[in-house]
């Protein structure tokens, strides 16, 4: 036996060799230790990661702690007695007084049981099994509050309760950060059914309505006990967007409302709340009228306080329930002196001629809205006869189609993108086409199969494009917007002011007659772009909004060259011919030079009258709605009138308001520099024609003398007579030697299109009747179908 120690596993070290690690014979024994280099040096170690999540966890946890202490259920907010908001005109007198809360707070036993269920399919599902809160779901919240991504739900009904009842609405991250305490001790303190019966009570329907059984009366004018699973659905969904889903208000959300409905209903079928068996069976239970209106606001004021919610709700300046709470004072762009003018024309024109006898006068509606050009102002608005009766806004409301006070949008877009012909011939106001009634709208690839008719089926023959905007013929228009193309004039509408997601808005021939369901609203934004010589600037119905004493910040508002001053002005001219000596004729009575177009729906169930002078742009709008089902109708016969068009009823409101409204300002010509005119010629009407011999916009564009496109006494009129209260060319026969404009002409028993506005189409026709061919020197006749055999627009003798 060796008398050297034993060393089990290791040796002495030599303090010569280098350092090792022990116990690794054969591995990494003998390997030196060397720092780590590179990218891996900026990783934190094992060690180190550990430690910093235990740090972290711990920091949290105390956190918790700390915020649980910190943190009492306070008493309830001034929200939960919320106070009136004061609306104001102009010159800061009173318009009106809303807010007053419209609350009944009732049982949970009173709540019928599927209510309470349709409630918790709508909010929070887990409500009984689940937690007080959604973790995931307030750091989804808390994430986009931070990066500025909008706000955004994710509550549970007891966090939901929470903010209603202990807090606020508004959206900041210490708000969330108590919601969160609260919700955790109220859900330790109190139960699911007081919980849940507290929200039922605190929670806004909309229609002023808090609290379930509030919600109920307005919206079914009975007591929550007698709500059936169906309706409790229904005003479940509304807890998700008031304003947005209430069909009575906003008849254009039904779509959407309906689709909030079925995913309650069929979240109750999945949660097995119902049977599906009962779920086939229910119906959509559409709202009644408004109930519960509020003081204050009955007449105009019930309509203009609604429009201004929207306006603030749907610019996100105030959140939907904040502005319910109350304690606002809102200072309108309302004229207080224009608005009664409003209301004064359409009672001398409308309202007094109705006769309880005529069953068509019960379906009469006005709307009609007025704006300052130069500012986008609304400084009048008639929604209707009285909020508490007729609660539908007629001035806001997007379900009835504009027809042809669309067509001037065609025209601007063809001056605005330099558009030609088929045959290449540039449009202008003096371009020529085929007026013929249901004339085939042609393509570059041949007929499209759309023959649009002309009201009272009249034909015009060639027709120059001045004469078709005061006659407003159809068969013109669809062509136009073939050639300057269904997508450009969309493009050029919507960049006037009608809202990208118009209804029917489509980019089709049919476009130019009118098809699009905009607002009142939207068109008058729409015309005092043209007004303000192409410049747009969004409509505003508020100028000034306090609460306590601060003022609430206001987006700010900036004006675009929607398009350029040329084809704004050349549309203004041509428009003012309408008022001149077209369909618009009875806007004269405004008594200041004007610019204007008709337009009627399909079935002549709303009439139009769209016009502007320079100080002030105004939308009249007379509709057919039946009073106990608000069903679109037919105003044929109302008012004693055969017929109620754009130059009827709705022209003659117009005239009568702005000569009201502007008695106290002088009569100002429009300024116009019309197409083709160089960037230094720039005149008022009064003063000098263009120096290219074109008459300015203080005279018909094209009417009298040789405007372009039109030889030395040649004239238009339609082969059948003019349309009912139209202005008729005292020379009835057609020129010769001009081109027709006409395109070629098209197989018989062609498919065709349907148009929208009322103008829809026909059969396929050929090109055999007054004005298909035109006349050469020789006298001998073109078909027309070879576009090089054309005559030239310019060849015309005093063109």
């Amino acid at each position: 036996m060796s008398d050297e120690p034993k060393h089990y596993g290791w040796a002495p070290r030599d303090p010569s060799a280098p350092h090792s690690a022990p116990g690794r014979p054969g591995g990494r024994a003998g390997r030196p230790l060397r720092p780590r280099t590179g990218w891996r040096s900026a990783l934190p170690t094992r060690r180190t990661l550990f430690g910093g999540l235990l740090i972290f966890g711990l920091v949290l946890m105390g956190g918790f702690v700390l915020g649980y202490k910190l943190v009492s259920i306070p008493p309830a907010n001034a929200a939960a007695t919320a106070q009136s908001n004061v609306y104001l005109y102009a010159d800061g007198t009173q318009l009106a007084r809303d807010g007053e809360v419209n609350r009944e707070n009732v049982k949970l036993a009173q709540v019928p049981k599927t209510v309470q269920l349709a409630v918790l399919a709508a909010e929070d599902r887990g409500f009984y099994n689940e937690p007080a809160i959604d973790p995931q779901g307030m750091v989804r919240a808390a994430w986009n509050t931070i990066t500025g991504k909008g706000t955004q739900g994710g509550s549970t009904i007891t966090q939901q309760y929470v903010k209603n009842y202990y807090l606020g609405q508004e959206q900041t991250i210490v708000r969330k950060a108590k919601e969160f305490f609260i919700a955790i001790k109220l859900n330790r303190e109190a139960t699911k059914a007081q919980i849940l019966r507290g929200y039922l009570n605190t929670s806004y329907f909309g229609r002023n309505a808090y609290g379930v059984q509030a919600a109920a009366q307005a919206y079914y004018g009975k007591d929550v006990k007698d709500i059936n699973t169906a309706e409790g659905a229904y005003l479940a969904s509304l807890l998700n967007a008031p304003s947005e889903f209430d069909v009575v208000f906003h008849p254009e959300n039904k779509r959407a409302a309906r689709a909030r409905w079925n995913y309650v209903l069929d979240g109750m079928v999945k949660e097995d709340w119902l049977s599906p068996a009962e779920r086939r069976k229910m119906k959509f239970p559409k709202p009644g009228r408004i109930r519960h209106a509020g003081i204050g606001l009955s007449g105009q004021r019930g309509y203009i306080v609604q429009a201004v919610e929207d306006h603030l709700t749907g610019n996100k300046i105030i959140d939907e329930k904040t502005l319910a709470a109350g304690g606002y004072r809102i200072t309108t762009t309302l004229d207080r002196e224009k608005q009664e003018a409003f209301t004064a024309a359409v009672k001398q024109q409308v309202t007094s001629q109705l006769d309880a006898g005529r069953k068509a006068d019960r379906n009469v509606r006005v709307g009609g809205v007025s704006i300052d050009p130069r500012t986008g102002k609304v400084v009048a608005m008639y929604g209707g006869i009285d909020y508490t009766k007729q609660y539908v806004n007629n001035a806001t409301r997007r379900d009835y189609q504009v027809g042809s006070t669309f067509k001037p949008f065609v025209l601007a877009a063809a001056v605005e993108n330099g558009s030609e012909t088929l045959y290449g011939e540039p449009i202008t106001p003096y371009t020529l086409y085929d007026g013929d009634n249901q004339h085939m709208v042609e393509g570059a690839d041949g007929p499209t199969g759309y023959s649009p008719a002309n009201e009272d089926d009249t034909n015009y023959g060639p027709i120059s494009v001045q004469t078709a905007t005061d006659l407003s013929v159809n068969a013109v228009y669809a062509q136009m917007a073939q050639d300057v193309g269904p997508g450009t004039v969309r493009k050029t509408a919507v960049a006037l002011g009608l809202p990208e997601n118009t209804p029917d808005l489509t980019a089709t021939p049919s476009i130019a007659l009118g098809p699009a369901t905009a607002s009142v609203l939207d068109m008058a934004e729409a015309y005092a772009t043209l007004a303000n010589h192409g410049r747009h600037g969004m409509y505003t119905l508020v100028d000034k909004i306090t609460r306590n004493g601060v003022d609430v910040a206001l987006p700010k508002r900036d004006f675009t060259q929607a398009i350029s001053r040329q084809a704004a002005d050349t549309t203004t001219s041509v428009l003012r011919s309408v008022v001149d000596d077209g369909t618009g004729i009875a806007a004269q009575s405004a008594g200041r030079p004007a610019a204007g177009k008709t337009g009627t729906a399909e079935e002549d169930k709303a009439a139009w009258f769209a016009g502007y002078t320079p100080d002030l742009a105004t939308v009249v709008a007379v509709m057919g709605a039946d009073p106990v089902t608000a069903a679109q109708q037919s105003l044929y016969g109302a008012l004693g009138r055969e017929r109620v068009n754009g130059g009827g009823p709705p022209a003659e409101i117009w005239g009568r308001y702005t000569a009201a409204a502007l008695r106290k300002s002088p009569a100002r010509d429009f300024d116009l520099r019309l197409e083709g005119d160089s960037d230094d010629e720039w005149s008022s009407d009064e003063e000098q024609a263009g120096p290219s011999g074109k008459p300015n916009g203080s005279h018909r564009a094209g009417a009298e003398g040789t405007a372009r496109g039109l030889a030395p006494g040649q004239s238009q009129g339609p082969t059948k007579g003019p349309a009912q209260g139209r202005p008729q060319d005292p020379e009835q026969g057609r020129s010769h030697g001009q081109p027709t404009g006409r395109t070629t002409g098209q197989p018989e028993g062609r498919p065709t299109e349907q148009s929208g506005g009322g103008t829809g189409g026909g059969s396929a026709k050929g090109s055999t009747g007054a004005g298909a061919t035109s006349a050469d020197e020789d006298g001998k006749g073109d078909a027309g179908g070879d576009p090089g055999a054309r005559t030239s627009l310019f060849d015309v003798p005093g063109a």
